[in-house]
């Protein structure tokens, strides 16, 4: 395999990658659930029945949905600030091929989720929900909300954290394969959280969900342009989303 594929560079590297890669996960998560904390804290004292979050008005539902994001960005801010991670991903307007690839990887997606689908069905297995799209089901019109806090935060966030900055630093030490695939694994198993208290199987949820990363990533790396993941990634929850309130409210 080509070197740009697969390397392994020096010691120091491969431990900044691997701890760098951790704690900024970790981090992300932390300060997102303190920002989470905040704003609760902010909405009870209006007024406002945070808990549990699905009795929120759609409006409100949404912004506390988008506050966690807002952590992410102070996060990867952050990390940018001190340690120049700009360096280790590429943004830009999209061209007209990055465009076709944003159609391409949204297809990709599609053809992805219905094989394990199809797959799962045949297995006869059932896997966990997401807690927004539980909490959403209750009143749908929130899942209306969540498609502009998906696209101005929810993919932006995920993508800079887990595509920009995690997958860069892996493809220093690493490679892209290596990359893609260890950025991937760091994307799904965050999402254990969110699948908690579903009635579904976990695991083949989460294997999903790395799959998916593992899409966005090639992406990101045929096209050295993160907006095109970003696009792609707010498309599908959006596709997502839509989907469960064409089907609540028939």
């Amino acid at each position: 395999m080509a070197t740009e594929y697969y390397r392994v560079a020096d010691a120091e590297t491969r431990v900044v990658s691997v701890v760098h890669s951790l704690l900024l996960v970790l981090a992300a998560f932390v300060v997102g659930s303190l920002a989470l904390s905040v704003v609760g804290s902010l909405f009870r004292a209006a007024g406002l029945q945070v808990e549990p979050i699905a009795a929120l008005p759609p409006l409100p539902y949404a912004a506390l949905t988008a506050t966690q994001f807002v952590g992410f960005f102070l996060v990867i801010g952050f990390y940018v600030a001190v340690n120049g991670g700009r360096e280790y991903f590429s943004i830009g307007v999209p061209s007209l091929r990055d465009l076709g690839m944003v159609v391409v990887g949204f297809v990709g997606l599609f053809a992805v989720s219905t094989v394990f689908t199809v797959l799962l069905g045949a297995l006869d297995i059932d896997t966990a929900t997401n807690q927004v799209i539980t909490q959403g089901q209750q009143d749908p019109v929130r899942f209306l909300y969540l498609v502009p806090v998906t696209f101005l935060f929810v993919a932006p966030a995920e993508e800079l954290l887990f595509r920009g900055l995690v997958q860069g630093l892996f493809r220093r030490a690493y490679g892209v394969v290596p990359a893609i695939l260890l950025a991937s694994v760091l994307f799904g198993a965050p999402h254990y959280l969110a699948l908690l208290g579903s009635d579904g199987s976990v695991g083949p949820k989460l294997v999903i969900i790395t799959v998916l990363g593992v899409v966005l990533g090639t992406l990101y790396e045929l096209t050295d342009n993160l907006a095109v993941p970003i696009l792609v990634h707010g498309l599908w929850n959006s596709f997502s989303f839509l989907s469960q309130y064409l089907a609540a409210t028939g």
